[in-house]
């Protein structure tokens, strides 16, 4: 039997072409397509400035409560009545909430287009909101969401997010709300958030063959009835980095292992440096040949696996580790951890490490935007952050032109050893003095 003791080299990155895209104004909204010609399935995606940023503080969920409403019927036709005529279609309505935007979506060959985004805009502008169907519908989310935060990560991904960005402030806490905060969610708040956000034209984006879609009838389908113009999008945000690190320690009794959170702010997503910043982070932590884990997983054999990398969305962004680990060598996982950000930030890249990075980036472009509705999801970038109508179909050059210095700078620049939080949640009467003892800094437990 023979051993391959060497992982294999890269491959070269297959040659990708993003399509033609097309902007034009229609009855008050934006409408944003890509032409793919001879494509048989096509997806039109109403996408509306009313992310989960719009919320107000102590009102988290409303978005994803919202989400769950469009489909409990409109003011023209129960929810059966709905049901049914979105499933004649053959299709069903994707709904999709980030930080930046709300997104409601359909999927449908080209001559069903029509009628698939005239009951996508009935949904979105005119949901029935019955006041019993809300309430079922923010339970059923408060109750799935006690289900998830019975789990490890939640709570110490909520914990790294408050210490990072503030509780006090809307991206400070959790993007689809918490138990507590959706529970609490009342019919008014909904109704409300609805009249603010939903009612506005927002853009319409469609993927598929023009030659054959009439591009003006659909805006004028999803636009009909809207009301108010473009809200201030607003600038980045400044958020400050800590001046040390330290420990936050999430107790949970009995945990027979711990869950590792680290983590400072980064820059937005329309920043200069995103593309070395991302293969910097590809390098570090942002795939399965990663330093973070040949260290941890192949050499140590401390976690089954360990992700770090930057997320980024309009306003601000953040750099995150995410790994699990067994109680006893929690203490040691988390210096190996930090000590491999700090040589990344100290050292860069190597060329062999980025060859790997830049190829597998770039082959990704070509695999993973083959489908209409990724091509959709696509548009919705450029439309939300404000990007040149090429920068897909110059992004796999970019990321094959970013050269070591590039990408060892931005990782000088980027990464912040020194500022990160370290969330821990795990057993704190079997790790506390372990933790303590690294000297990665100050040792605070949670307070809920």
């Amino acid at each position: 039997m023979t051993l391959i003791t060497e992982r294999p080299g890269p491959g070269a990155a297959r040659p990708y072409r993003f399509p033609q895209v097309v902007r034009r104004a229609v009855a008050g909204g934006q409408v944003v397509a890509a032409h793919l010609p001879g494509q048989s399935l096509a997806v039109a995606l109403l996408l509306l400035d009313a992310g989960a940023g719009r919320e107000p503080v102590g009102k988290e969920g409303l978005g994803a409560v919202l989400a769950k409403a469009l489909e409990e019927g409109t003011a023209q036709r129960d929810a059966t009545a709905y049901a049914l005529a979105v499933e004649a279609l053959g299709t069903e309505l994707v709904t999709a909430l980030d930080w930046d935007s709300f997104q409601v979506s359909v999927q449908v060959p080209v001559d069903r287009l029509s009628a698939a985004v005239e009951l996508l805009a009935e949904a979105v502008r005119t949901p029935k909101l019955d006041p019993a169907d809300v309430l079922r519908v923010r339970d059923d989310e408060a109750t799935a969401l006690r289900m998830d935060w019975a789990n490890p990560g939640p709570r110490a991904d909520a914990v790294l997010r408050g210490d990072i960005f503030g509780t006090d402030n809307r991206w400070g806490r959790p993007m689809y709300g918490d138990p507590d905060s959706v529970a609490a969610l009342d019919v008014d708040d909904v109704t409300v958030f609805h009249s603010e956000w939903f009612i506005r034209p927002g853009t319409l984006v469609i993927a598929g063959d023009l030659d054959r879609i009439d591009l003006d009838a659909l805006g004028a389908t999803a636009f009909a009835g809207a009301a108010g113009g473009p809200v201030e999008k607003g600038g980045p945000v400044e958020v400050p980095r800590h001046d040390r690190r330290r420990i936050i320690l999430v107790d949970r009794p009995g945990s027979v292992q711990s869950t590792l959170r680290l983590g400072h702010p980064s820059p937005h997503r329309a920043h200069p440096d995103h593309v070395p910043m991302s293969l910097a982070g590809t390098v570090l932590g942002g795939a399965f040949t990663s330093r973070l884990n040949h260290l941890l997983r192949e050499v140590h054999g401390y976690t089954y696996g360990i992700r770090g990398d930057f997320a980024s969305s309009r306003r601000f962004g953040r750099f995150a580790i995410s790994s699990g680990v067994q109680t006893a060598v929690t203490a040691p996982a988390l210096v190996e951890a930090v000590g491999e950000v700090s040589r990344t930030r100290s050292e860069g890249v190597t060329e062999d490490e980025l060859a790997v990075a830049r190829f597998w980036r770039a082959g990704q472009l070509s695999v993973e935007l083959q489908t209409p509705r990724a091509i959709a999801s696509a548009l919705t970038t450029l439309v939300v952050h404000d990007l040149p109508d090429d920068y897909h179909a110059r992004l796999r050059e970019s990321l094959l032109a970013a050269d070591v210095e590039q990408v060892s700078a931005a990782a000088t620049a980027h990464l912040h050893p020194d500022s990160l939080t370290l969330v821990v949640e795990g057993d704190a009467a079997i790790i506390r003095d372990e933790l303590v003892a690294t000297g990665l800094g100050e040792v605070v437990d949670h307070t809920p």
